[in-house]
């Protein structure tokens, strides 16, 4: 199995929850996120994070207006 690349993570997350514990740790970030019936915050754009609405609804109407790609 590969290694968490916690360092990359951190680099590339957009979680504006400075706090966090899991911030790097994409597997616990998920798990955690998901069940709170929540998606992280880095399927969303930072305008949507920063407000801390990461429900699923959230995330099915900012894409829903986005075309499929082939």
């Amino acid at each position: 199995m590969k290694e968490c690349a916690i360092a990359k993570n951190k680099a590339q997350c957009n979680c504006s929850y400075e706090p966090c514990p899991r911030k790097g740790v994409c597997c616990e970030c998920l798990a955690y996120h998901w069940q709170q019936g929540e998606l992280p915050a880095c399927l969303f754009p930072d305008s949507v994070e920063r407000t801390y609405d990461r429900s699923v609804g959230r995330f099915i109407q900012e894409y829903s207006h986005r075309r499929s790609r082939p």
